[in-house]
């Protein structure tokens, strides 16, 4: 048996990006997803990878819902209608990690389920020396007996990660039904890199991998190479190029753009992947120039690793109109190049209300409430 949770008021991200293309017969969701939620339990502060045999402490630690959560907070974070269908666990972690999602980013789980019985996925992360290393504990949610739909909800977006060998029906069902569907990948553990595998890529509309993978897939020697072979297969094909950026091919018109990175003093890489594609999808269904949605994604991205955690991190637009404010006068930056690509930004973020940083309240399971 499942349980379900009641309906949540949809969350105030300050701005709505796609404001200027809403009709009253759109769809009410932006974006769907759906996998696994884990629970986060994310330490930083280590000067080094722990050795066997000894204790090592970290200065920094929270707790965030994670996995399939670190793209679903922040696309609703930058303003997207975001829908979520996933399995939470029937304990103290899958309650918090629902409630963080629903009342705190105002995430859509009514597709979602509570499965008595079951305990969260726990994946503990620990970042040191710009990167990060996770070990992860869990089991596979039993079958939820059509608790979750058999279709997709009709949406703008969907965003899928494919796995080599293995098809969903979901994906091909959501590009049937109009939804532009943006799929990244993770590492190929047999070793194939077999492009073919990815059934579900005919279906993209957007295919994001990083550099070594879209290389391997390819089998070139240069990720620029692989994008344009990339999108022969997909309308946008986007490489993230680590500390050198991201480049990307329209593979309908040609057009490529490539954006650098910003150069940041990172805490915690943890989801700034899903942040970078979170940025892209909704500078793509706003319908902005190529290079902007590129650089968009990356600034967002850049944002996320000063702070740690993986959904904790993914900014809002009033992060993103504090540091828009406080970078332009910041004596390192070149205030000409910056206004030059990221003047788009102007008619779209609010007023600052702080000053940067800003900083986030405690990221932690939660304290006892005080006696009155």
């Amino acid at each position: 048996m499942t349980t379900a949770r009641g309906d949540q008021p949809q969350h105030d991200a300050g701005v709505d990006p796609l404001v200027c293309l809403r009709e009253p017969t759109d769809p009410h969701c932006d974006v769907f997803l759906t996998g696994t939620v884990f629970l986060d339990i994310i330490f930083t502060g280590l000067d080094s990878a722990p050795v066997r045999g000894t204790e090592s402490w970290a200065r920094g630690m929270g707790s965030s819902p994670g996995g399939v959560a670190n793209m679903a907070t922040a696309l609703a974070r930058l303003g997207l209608r975001t829908s979520l269908a996933a399995a939470f666990g029937d304990d103290h972690y899958g309650e918090y990690c629902w409630d963080a999602l629903e009342q705190g980013e105002g995430i859509d789980l009514s597709l979602s389920r509570t499965v008595p019985g079951w305990h969260s996925p726990v994946t503990v992360s620990m970042a040191y020396e710009g990167e990060r290393t996770m070990v992860s504990h869990g089991h596979e949610a039993p079958p939820l007996d059509g608790a979750l739909p058999a279709y997709p909800p009709h949406a703008r977006a969907a965003v899928a990660s494919l796995v080599p060998g293995r098809s969903e029906d979901w994906v091909a069902q959501a590009a049937r039904g109009g939804a532009k569907v943006f799929a990244d990948v993770g590492w190929d553990d047999t070793g194939r890199w077999d492009l073919a595998g990815l059934t579900d890529l005919e279906h993209c509309e957007a295919f994001l991998p990083n550099a070594a993978e879209a290389m391997r897939y390819t089998r070139t020697d240069c990720p620029r190479a692989a994008a344009r072979a990339l999108a022969d297969k997909v309308r946008y094909a986007v490489v993230t190029l680590g500390s050198e950026g991201a480049y990307a091919v329209d593979g309908a018109t040609g057009e490529t753009a490539e954006v650098p990175a910003i150069q940041v003093a990172a805490l915690d890489p943890t989801g700034a992947g899903d942040v970078f594609v979170a940025g892209f999808v909704t500078g793509t269904l706003a319908d902005w120039p190529l290079a902007d949605r590129l650089a968009f994604a990356g600034l967002t991205a850049a944002l996320s690793v000063q702070e740690f955690g993986g959904s904790l991190s993914a900014p809002t637009w009033g992060e993103i109109a504090a540091w828009w404010q406080h970078v332009q006068g910041h004596a390192r930056q070149d205030p000409e190049a910056l206004r030059s690509r990221y003047a788009f930004l102007e008619r779209l973020l609010p007023a600052p209300a702080r000053p940067w940083p800003l900083r986030r309240a405690v990221p932690t399971i939660g304290f006892r409430a005080a006696a009155s």
